[in-house]
């Protein structure tokens, strides 16, 4: 609309000053001066006028460009004018200033939200410019490096050569760990950098985090959870044997006083040779229990060896189907490429293998239709893995946390040590075991 009336006003001042250039022409033909004079002198009038309209129109635009680009969301436009078009102008101008301002505040707002969250943040954040200077630094980066406030990578030299020395070479994707001590204490961080454009500039963003604080929390956290078991398995097997040793003793004592009993009857003969068997047994089962752990601490490095996939899970079925139990239950295995190979300790790897096979079979226990597969691969990420699945009972969403935690079982019988000890016999071969349970539950081991 205010540009259809800008249009209009245009077009109708240079159609008038055109009509008065024809008739200003024809009065000089016609030899009436002193009328084309006046004419020529009304046509200067137009045009400058035209020119005033134009350049009034252009500063006012000139004046609002300047004014958003300066952020001066102040300025603001007359809305009562004689010159309907000019006024339509300045409306669309002030309106268009006042959505301007709209989006520069919700920008604004979002910045700091942002901004906020990266102060909060838990890792250390901060970018570098190809000049070495650092653009943003959160204050936990700076927290991380005891040093404040951070500029450019050069101060980095203050607080650690080596620190400073790595910086200098520091890549884009490169992704390190540094071991940084000082007065406050060891720190191990982990560096990530990653690549960013912003406004045409190129920039180094790097994320420092403290695997040292996290690696200290999980170590604590695996010990009370290995305390909290240990304790439990110990005053289970105590506890009956501290009872039955104080009914026994208190045949031969009374109070302060021991006495030697004159006779035994038939029934408390009995009571002593059962109380005597069960802390035979108890005992047994604590020394068992402690060899268990005596077990899991002391693995040997594995004896490592190229052992072909076929073989290896040909071995483990032909084991578990002499111990199966039940008829129905059904053994799969698959294996691509064909010749896949490992490079394992065969005897540790059938420990690990025989000990989750054995699991899946007590988890199909009474269901119809059970099956235990074994699949060998490659990964998407180039590792070879062996996967253990069945469609049993599956694990308990509040247990699948724990179940990897040396002597935590939920069965009757056992130690607890099984998958403790297959998790520490994967980490000797550098690779990792992982759960999941729902319909069925599987169990994978991954070789680096």
């Amino acid at each position: 609309m205010v540009s259809r009336n800008i249009y209009l006003q245009l077009v109708f001042r240079v159609i008038l000053m055109t009509i008065t250039v024809v008739i200003s022409t024809y009065f000089f033909f016609d030899k009436q001066y002193l009328a084309g004079v006046i004419g020529a002198v009304i046509m200067i009038f137009q045009s400058a006028g035209l020119i005033n309209y134009v350049n009034q129109t252009n500063r006012k635009i000139a004046y609002f460009f300047d004014a958003i680009k300066n952020e001066d969301f102040t300025l603001r436009f007359p809305e009562k004018l004689s010159v309907k078009s000019l006024e339509e102008l300045n409306h669309s101008l002030n309106m268009l200033n006042s959505m301007i301002q709209d989006i520069h505040l919700k920008k604004q707002a979002q910045e700091q939200y942002y901004q906020e969250i990266l102060r909060q943040a838990d890792i250390g954040i901060f970018t570098i410019n190809t000049k070495g200077h650092i653009l943003y630094a959160n204050p936990t980066v700076q927290e991380l490096l005891n040093y404040r406030p951070l500029n450019h990578v050069k101060q980095l030299n203050q607080v650690d050569k080596d620190l400073y020395a790595l910086f200098a070479d520091l890549k884009p994707f490169d992704n390190t760990i540094f071991k940084l001590g000082n007065e406050r204490g060891k720190k191990e961080l982990s560096l990530k950098c990653t690549p960013i454009t912003i406004e045409e500039q190129k920039l180094l963003l790097v994320v420092v985090h403290d695997i040292h604080k996290e690696l200290d929390d999980k170590e604590t956290d695996s010990w009370v959870k290995l305390i909290r078991v240990l304790t439990h398995e110990i005053m289970n097997t105590i506890t009956p044997i501290t009872s039955i040793s104080e009914s026994i003793l208190n045949y031969f004592k009374k109070g302060s006083t021991t006495e030697i009993p004159t006779s035994f009857s038939e029934q408390q003969i009995k009571n002593t040779t059962k109380g005597l068997e069960v802390i035979k047994e108890q005992g047994t089962d604590l020394m068992s229990f402690v060899q268990s752990y005596r077990t899991f601490l002391s693995i040997p490095e594995p004896d490592r060896e190229l052992v072909p996939a076929e073989a290896l899970l040909e071995k483990i079925t032909l084991l578990l189907n002499e111990q199966k139990e039940d008829a129905n239950l059904i053994f799969k295995t698959s294996i691509e490429p064909k010749d896949l190979e490992f490079y394992i300790d065969q005897k540790q790897l059938t420990q690990v293998l025989l000990n989750l096979g054995k699991n899946a079979k007590q988890s199909l226990d009474g269901i119809d239709d059970g099956y235990i597969h074994f699949t060998a691969g490659i990964n998407a990420g180039n590792q070879k893995f062996i996967r253990v699945t069945d469609n049993g009972a599956g694990i308990p969403e509040n247990l699948i946390d724990e179940i990897f935690i040396p002597f935590f079982t939920t069965k009757n019988t056992g130690t607890g040590i099984g998958l403790s000890l297959s998790k520490q016999i994967m980490r000797l071969h550098g690779g990792s075991i992982s759960v999941s349970s729902g319909d069925t539950t599987t169990f994978i081991l991954t070789f680096d």
